[in-house]
C-alpha cells in the first residue's frame, strides 16, 4: 500500500518526538514582492482528528490547487486550529532582503521566522535553544537549508509527500496571495491581484510602460532584462526605460 502524506509524517512522530513542524515557502520566482513562509505545527491530535480523515487527501501543493480548494482546505482545518491540535505561523523576508541576502538566504530568513514563532528560545535569523529541542521534528521542504540553526529534515517534493509540509504550502500561499491583493489596491496599474508579482505577459508589459516600483525586485529585473537577448533589447528599447515613472505614486 502506498504511503501516505499523513502516514510519512506519523512515522517522524513515532521516532520520539511530540510534534512536526511543516515549513515551505512561495514566491522565490515572482518578480515583485516579499518571499513568504508558513510553519505549520501538528501533533498526534491532529493526525486522529476528524479533519484530517475527511479532508487530508484533498491537500496537495498549493500550485496544484485552485484558488477556491486552496481556500476550502483553509477553512476545513480552521477548527482543528482553533482547537489547539495545528498552529500555524508565517513569516517573510521583503525585497530589501532579498537584495541583501539574495533569494535563497531570504527564503532561509523568511523560514526562520516563521518556524521561531513556534519554538521556545527563538531568534532571528537563526537562534541555539530551538536548535537543541528534539522533541520538534521540523520538515523543510526542499534541499537542506545550509547556516540553518535549527535541525531539520529536507523533503524533496515535500509538498506532495508530507501532510504537514503542503499544509504550510497552502498556508503560505494563501496568505502571500491576501498581501498581494492588499498590496493591488495601492499599485492598481501592474495587475498584482491578478500575477502576484509573477513575470506574465500583462506584468511585462506593464513594467515596459511604467517601469518598476519599490515591490519589485531589482536583481530580478536585471536577469530578466538580460535574457530579452541584445538584438530584442535593440528592436523593443529597454524594458524599463521611462521617462518618469509613476509606479511609486
Amino acid at each position: 500500500m502506498p504511503r501516505t502524506p499523513a502516514s510519512f509524517d506519523r512515522q517522524r512522530l513515532r521516532a520520539g518526538c511530540e510534534a512536526l513542524i511543516g515549513v515551505d515557502e512561495v514566491g522565490r520566482g515572482a518578480l515583485a514582492g516579499p518571499v513568504v513562509a508558513a510553519a505549520v505545527w501538528v501533533g498526534e491530535a491532529f493526525y486522529r482528528s476528524q479533519a484530517v480523515r475527511r479532508h487530508a487527501r484533498k491537500v496537495n501543493d498549493s500550485k496544484q490547487l485552485s484558488a477556491k480548494q486552496r481556500q476550502g482546505i483553509v477553512e476545513a482545518f480552521a477548527k482543528v486550529v482553533t482547537g489547539g491540535a495545528m498552529r500555524v505561523a508565517y513569516g517573510s523576508a521583503d525585497v530589501a532582503e532579498i537584495e541583501r541576502h539574495n533569494i535563497v538566504g531570504a527564503t532561509r530568513l523568511a523560514m526562520a521566522r516563521a518556524v521561531g514563532d513556534l519554538m521556545p528560545g527563538a531568534g532571528e535569523p537563526l537562534w541555539q535553544e530551538a536548535a537543541a529541542d528534539r522533541r520538534v521534528h521540523v520538515l523543510i521542504d526542499g534541499r537542506p537549508l545550509r547556516g540553518f540553526a535549527c535541525e531539520h529534515e529536507a523533503v524533496i517534493g515535500g509538498d506532495a509527500r508530507s501532510l504537514a509540509i503542503a499544509l504550510a504550502s497552502i498556508h503560505a500561499k494563501e496568505w502571500r496571495d491576501a498581501l498581494l491583493l492588499a498590496l493591488d489596491e495601492r499599485y492598481p496599474d501592474y495587475g498584482f491581484a491578478r500575477h502576484k508579482g509573477y513575470g506574465t505577459a500583462e506584468h511585462r508589459a506593464a513594467l515596459k510602460r511604467m517601469g518598476p516600483c519599490c515591490l519589485h525586485r531589482p536583481s530580478f529585473l536585471s536577469k530578466l532584462q538580460e535574457g530579452l537577448g541584445t538584438a530584442k533589447k535593440e528592436s523593443q528599447g529597454s524594458l524599463f526605460s521611462v521617462t518618469e515613472s509613476t509606479a511609486g505614486q
